[in-house]
Protein backbone atom coordinates (compact mmCIF):
# COMPACT_ATOMS: atom_id res chain seq x y z
CA UNK A 1 0.00 0.00 0.00
CA UNK A 2 1.46 3.36 -0.85
CA UNK A 3 1.44 6.11 1.70
CA UNK A 4 1.95 9.76 1.86
CA UNK A 5 3.76 10.90 4.80
CA UNK A 6 3.56 14.90 5.96
CA UNK A 7 6.16 15.16 8.64
CA UNK A 8 4.45 18.45 10.16
CA UNK A 9 6.89 18.93 12.95
CA UNK A 10 8.36 22.85 13.86
CA UNK A 11 10.63 21.23 16.82
CA UNK A 12 13.03 19.90 14.60
CA UNK A 13 14.90 22.97 13.62
CA UNK A 14 15.71 23.53 10.04
CA UNK A 15 16.17 20.28 9.13
CA UNK A 16 12.67 19.32 10.64
CA UNK A 17 11.64 22.44 8.81
CA UNK A 18 12.75 20.90 5.11
CA UNK A 19 11.26 17.70 6.13
CA UNK A 20 8.10 19.22 6.46
CA UNK A 21 7.93 20.21 3.45
CA UNK A 22 9.01 17.29 1.64
CA UNK A 23 6.29 14.39 1.09
CA UNK A 24 8.03 11.31 1.16
CA UNK A 25 6.14 8.05 -0.89
CA UNK A 26 7.21 4.30 -0.24
CA UNK A 27 5.69 0.77 -0.09
CA UNK A 28 5.56 -0.82 3.17
CA UNK A 29 5.83 -4.50 3.98
CA UNK A 30 4.72 -4.87 7.56
CA UNK A 31 6.57 -1.73 8.92
CA UNK A 32 10.05 -1.54 7.19
CA UNK A 33 10.52 0.68 4.11
CA UNK A 34 12.14 -1.02 1.32
CA UNK A 35 14.93 0.39 -0.87
CA UNK A 36 13.44 3.63 -3.00
CA UNK A 37 12.53 6.81 -2.55
CA UNK A 38 13.42 6.36 1.19
CA UNK A 39 17.14 6.86 0.65
CA UNK A 40 17.30 10.40 0.42
CA UNK A 41 15.06 11.09 3.81
CA UNK A 42 17.27 7.77 5.28
CA UNK A 43 20.65 9.74 4.64
CA UNK A 44 19.78 12.83 5.83
CA UNK A 45 20.48 11.34 9.49
CA UNK A 46 23.11 9.38 10.89
CA UNK A 47 20.74 8.01 13.19
CA UNK A 48 18.26 4.86 12.09
CA UNK A 49 16.82 5.16 15.01
CA UNK A 50 15.94 8.89 14.33
CA UNK A 51 14.40 7.68 11.08
CA UNK A 52 12.41 5.04 12.24
CA UNK A 53 10.89 7.38 15.19
CA UNK A 54 9.66 9.77 12.31
CA UNK A 55 8.55 7.07 9.98
CA UNK A 56 6.74 5.45 13.34
CA UNK A 57 4.46 9.19 14.02
CA UNK A 58 3.35 9.32 10.52
CA UNK A 59 2.46 5.83 9.67
CA UNK A 60 -0.38 3.51 10.81
CA UNK A 61 1.27 0.53 12.00
CA UNK A 62 0.03 -2.46 10.22
CA UNK A 63 -2.11 -5.55 12.21
CA UNK A 64 -1.18 -8.71 11.29
CA UNK A 65 -4.87 -9.89 12.83
CA UNK A 66 -6.31 -10.87 9.90
CA UNK A 67 -8.58 -13.59 7.97
CA UNK A 68 -6.45 -15.61 5.45
CA UNK A 69 -7.90 -14.36 2.07
CA UNK A 70 -8.40 -17.64 1.00
CA UNK A 71 -11.12 -18.34 3.80
CA UNK A 72 -14.22 -16.80 3.24
CA UNK A 73 -15.57 -14.08 6.30
CA UNK A 74 -18.71 -15.44 7.62
CA UNK A 75 -21.72 -12.86 7.57
CA UNK A 76 -22.65 -11.35 10.59
CA UNK A 77 -26.53 -10.12 9.90
CA UNK A 78 -29.41 -12.30 8.59
CA UNK A 79 -29.95 -9.81 6.04
CA UNK A 80 -26.51 -10.62 4.74
CA UNK A 81 -27.02 -14.46 4.31
CA UNK A 82 -30.48 -14.30 2.20
CA UNK A 83 -28.38 -11.57 -0.17
CA UNK A 84 -25.66 -14.20 -0.22
CA UNK A 85 -24.75 -16.93 -3.02
CA UNK A 86 -23.49 -20.03 -1.95
CA UNK A 87 -19.84 -21.35 -3.98
CA UNK A 88 -19.16 -24.51 -4.71
CA UNK A 89 -18.52 -26.63 -1.74
CA UNK A 90 -15.32 -27.97 -2.70
CA UNK A 91 -13.88 -24.64 -2.37
CA UNK A 92 -10.88 -23.87 -0.57
CA UNK A 93 -12.88 -20.57 0.69
CA UNK A 94 -15.02 -23.13 2.40
CA UNK A 95 -14.20 -24.70 5.88
CA UNK A 96 -16.14 -27.02 8.35
CA UNK A 97 -17.04 -24.28 11.49
CA UNK A 98 -16.64 -25.49 15.04
CA UNK A 99 -19.66 -25.75 17.27
CA UNK A 100 -18.70 -22.79 19.18
CA UNK A 101 -18.55 -20.68 15.46
CA UNK A 102 -21.84 -22.03 14.18
CA UNK A 103 -23.83 -21.19 17.92
CA UNK A 104 -22.78 -17.59 17.15
CA UNK A 105 -24.19 -17.86 13.98
CA UNK A 106 -27.64 -19.62 15.17
CA UNK A 107 -29.29 -15.79 16.35
CA UNK A 108 -29.03 -15.24 12.15
CA UNK A 109 -31.48 -18.21 11.41
CA UNK A 110 -34.04 -18.27 13.53
CA UNK A 111 -36.32 -21.10 14.45
CA UNK A 112 -33.50 -23.73 13.22
CA UNK A 113 -31.74 -25.57 15.41
CA UNK A 114 -28.28 -26.88 16.07
CA UNK A 115 -27.48 -30.36 16.26
CA UNK A 116 -24.64 -32.38 17.00
CA UNK A 117 -24.59 -36.04 15.48
CA UNK A 118 -21.91 -37.93 16.40
CA UNK A 119 -19.55 -35.30 16.09
CA UNK A 120 -20.77 -33.80 12.67
CA UNK A 121 -22.80 -30.55 12.83
CA UNK A 122 -25.91 -29.57 10.77
CA UNK A 123 -29.03 -27.44 11.03
CA UNK A 124 -32.33 -28.69 11.34
CA UNK A 125 -36.43 -27.27 11.55
CA UNK A 126 -39.51 -29.15 11.20
CA UNK A 127 -43.09 -27.58 9.68
CA UNK A 128 -46.29 -28.71 10.36
CA UNK A 129 -48.34 -28.07 6.83
CA UNK A 130 -51.91 -28.50 6.06
CA UNK A 131 -51.78 -31.96 4.54
CA UNK A 132 -49.61 -34.16 2.38
CA UNK A 133 -49.81 -32.53 -0.69
CA UNK A 134 -49.22 -29.02 1.11
CA UNK A 135 -45.91 -30.70 1.96
CA UNK A 136 -44.87 -31.78 -1.34
CA UNK A 137 -45.45 -28.06 -2.44
CA UNK A 138 -43.52 -27.13 0.63
CA UNK A 139 -40.79 -29.02 -0.65
CA UNK A 140 -41.12 -28.12 -4.54
CA UNK A 141 -40.43 -24.00 -2.94
CA UNK A 142 -37.32 -25.38 -1.22
CA UNK A 143 -36.01 -27.29 -4.67
CA UNK A 144 -35.90 -24.32 -6.34
CA UNK A 145 -33.88 -22.14 -3.80
CA UNK A 146 -31.62 -25.39 -3.58
CA UNK A 147 -31.25 -25.56 -7.47
CA UNK A 148 -30.50 -21.47 -7.84
CA UNK A 149 -28.06 -22.04 -4.97
CA UNK A 150 -25.98 -25.37 -6.10
CA UNK A 151 -26.77 -26.75 -2.47
CA UNK A 152 -29.05 -29.26 -1.64
CA UNK A 153 -30.44 -30.10 1.76
CA UNK A 154 -31.93 -33.20 3.19
CA UNK A 155 -35.50 -33.09 2.68
CA UNK A 156 -38.23 -35.09 5.23
CA UNK A 157 -41.76 -35.56 5.18
CA UNK A 158 -42.52 -37.20 8.20
CA UNK A 159 -45.83 -39.12 9.14
CA UNK A 160 -48.43 -36.98 6.51
CA UNK A 161 -48.01 -33.22 8.16
CA UNK A 162 -44.95 -33.24 8.87
CA UNK A 163 -41.59 -31.47 7.06
CA UNK A 164 -38.27 -31.66 8.03
CA UNK A 165 -35.10 -29.74 6.63
CA UNK A 166 -31.96 -30.67 7.39
CA UNK A 167 -28.50 -28.37 6.08
CA UNK A 168 -25.00 -29.55 5.98
CA UNK A 169 -22.27 -29.92 3.50
CA UNK A 170 -21.38 -33.29 3.13
CA UNK A 171 -17.72 -32.04 0.92
CA UNK A 172 -16.85 -30.61 4.28
CA UNK A 173 -17.97 -32.83 6.90
CA UNK A 174 -19.76 -30.34 8.51
CA UNK A 175 -21.75 -26.80 8.59
CA UNK A 176 -20.15 -24.07 6.54
CA UNK A 177 -21.13 -20.82 5.63
CA UNK A 178 -23.56 -22.22 2.61
CA UNK A 179 -25.69 -24.10 5.06
CA UNK A 180 -26.43 -20.67 6.65
CA UNK A 181 -27.24 -19.05 3.72
CA UNK A 182 -29.46 -21.43 2.13
CA UNK A 183 -31.23 -22.05 5.78
CA UNK A 184 -31.96 -18.47 6.06
CA UNK A 185 -33.34 -18.17 2.55
CA UNK A 186 -35.67 -21.08 3.26
CA UNK A 187 -36.69 -18.94 5.96
CA UNK A 188 -37.54 -16.24 4.26
CA UNK A 189 -39.72 -18.46 1.74
CA UNK A 190 -43.31 -17.15 1.76
CA UNK A 191 -45.33 -20.80 2.19
CA UNK A 192 -47.74 -19.47 5.06
CA UNK A 193 -50.77 -21.15 2.05
CA UNK A 194 -49.05 -24.26 3.25
CA UNK A 195 -48.32 -24.04 6.63
CA UNK A 196 -50.73 -24.92 9.31
CA UNK A 197 -51.53 -22.98 12.00
CA UNK A 198 -50.25 -25.24 14.74
CA UNK A 199 -46.10 -24.97 14.40
CA UNK A 200 -44.69 -28.54 14.86
CA UNK A 201 -43.73 -29.72 18.32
Amino acid sequence: MLHTLRCLSKSQGALGSSISKTIFRGRFNGDVAHHGEWRNFASAYSSTTRVSRIIGSCVPIPTNKQTPEHIRKFSTAAEDLAAKTCIPCTSKELRPMTEEEANEMMPKVPEWNLVNEGGVLKLQRTWKVKNFLKGLEFFQLVAEVAEAEGHHPDLHLLDWNKVQIEVLTHAQGGLTENDFIVAAKIGALDATHLLSKRKAK
